[in-house]
C-alpha cells in the first residue's frame, strides 16, 4: 500500500478538515494509499486549536509523533549556519531530531499541510515532499495574500493553485500538479471594472474586504482540496512520481512540468456547487 506522511501544526481548522478530507478519500477507495504517520510540530497544550487536531488524528488511531519546535527553540542558540542561505542553528537541529523520530516510517510520499516551518535541506534530500501553492506554475510566490495582490496590481488573466516539490527555498520547487482557472468573465468582470477606475494603493488600502480581492481567494480554496485529493490519487496510482533524483516524472517516466489536472479539478468544484 502506497505509504504517505502527514506533517503539520495543526494550528487551524483548515488542517483538520483537509485532513477529514484525504481519509474520507482513502475510505472511498479514490486514494490508494494510506497515511503511514502524521507529524506535528506542536504539542499537546500549545494551543487549543492544535491540541484539536492532535485529538483527532488520534481518534483515527494514525500513529503520531508531536514534537514542540518552540520548546527546542528556547533551549538552542538562535544563531544562524555558517551559510548565509543556512537555517538557524536551531531549526538545524529540529529538522535532525524530527527525522531520528520518524527513522521507523519510510513514507512514499510526504505532504505539507499546514505546516508552518520551512524544511531544510536534510530533510528535502530524505524525504520527498510536496506543499501547496495558491497559485499556477509560473505565477507569484510569497503568501496568499501576497499572490491575490500581485495578481490584481497585474492585471492577471489567469491564476490557479499547485503543489510543488518541497526545496530550502520557500515556494521554489518545482511544479508536481496545479489547475488553473480564468480571472476574466462573470463573475469577474464586474469587480475589475471597479478596480480599474482608481489607482492599486487606493485599492489596496481597502485590504481583504476589497470585493476582488474575495473572489479570487474564494476561488482559489475551492480548488485547494480538490488538487490536493486528486494529486495523491495521481501519485498513489502511480500516473506522477518523483524521481530519486528529485524530478517529476508521469507513469513513462518522461518528465513532467507539473501534471495537469485543471478538468478533474473542475468537475469537483462544480459538483460541489462552485466557489465557496
Amino acid at each position: 500500500m502506497y505509504q504517505l506522511g502527514w506533517f503539520s501544526t495543526g494550528r487551524d481548522k483548515a488542517a483538520r478538515d483537509l485532513l477529514r478530507a484525504v481519509k474520507e478519500s482513502i475510505a472511498r477507495g479514490e486514494v490508494e494509499a494510506e497515511i503511514a504517520f502524521v507529524f506535528s510540530s506542536r504539542e499537546p497544550g500549545e494551543s487549543a486549536a492544535s491540541d484539536l487536531f492532535l485529538k483527532l488524528v488520534k481518534d483515527y488511531g494514525i500513529p503520531l509523533i508531536s514534537f514542540s519546535y518552540q520548546k527546542l527553540k528556547a533551549k538552542q542558540d538562535a544563531g544562524s549556519g555558517g551559510e548565509k542561505s543556512a537555517l538557524p542553528r536551531w531549526r538545524q537541529a529540529y529538522d535532525r531530531e524530527v527525522t531520528k523520530r520518524l527513522e521507523g516510517f519510510h513514507p512514499d510520499l510526504c505532504v505539507l499541510a499546514g505546516y508552518m516551518l520551512i524544511v531544510g535541506a536534510e530533510m528535502c534530500r530524505r524525504y520527498d515532499m510536496i506543499n501547496l501553492h495558491p497559485a499556477a506554475p509560473g505565477g507569484p510566490a510569497g503568501s496568499w495574500q501576497e499572490v491575490v495582490w500581485q495578481l490584481i496590481s497585474t492585471r492577471a488573466k489567469e491564476t490557479g493553485v499547485m503543489m510543488h516539490l518541497v526545496t530550502p527555498e520557500l515556494d521554489q520547487g518545482p511544479p508536481v500538479s496545479y489547475g488553473t482557472f480564468s480571472l476574466r468573465g462573470a463573475p469577474f468582470d464586474k469587480h475589475w471594472a471597479e478596480v480599474e477606475k482608481r489607482p492599486f494603493d487606493e485599492i489596496k488600502q481597502q485590504g481583504e474586504a476589497n470585493p476582488l480581492f474575495k473572489m479570487i481567494r474564494q476561488h482559489e480554496l475551492a480548488r485547494e482540496f480538490p488538487l490536493i485529493i486528486a494529486t495523491l490519487r495521481a501519485f498513489s496510482r502511480g500516473e506522477v512520481s518523483i524521481t530519486p533524483d528529485k524530478r517529476v516524472v508521469d507513469f513513462e517516466g518522461k518528465p513532467v512540468n507539473g501534471y495537469n489536472l485543471t478538468g478533474e479539478i473542475d468537475r469537483a468544484v462544480n459538483s460541489a456547487g462552485g466557489a465557496r
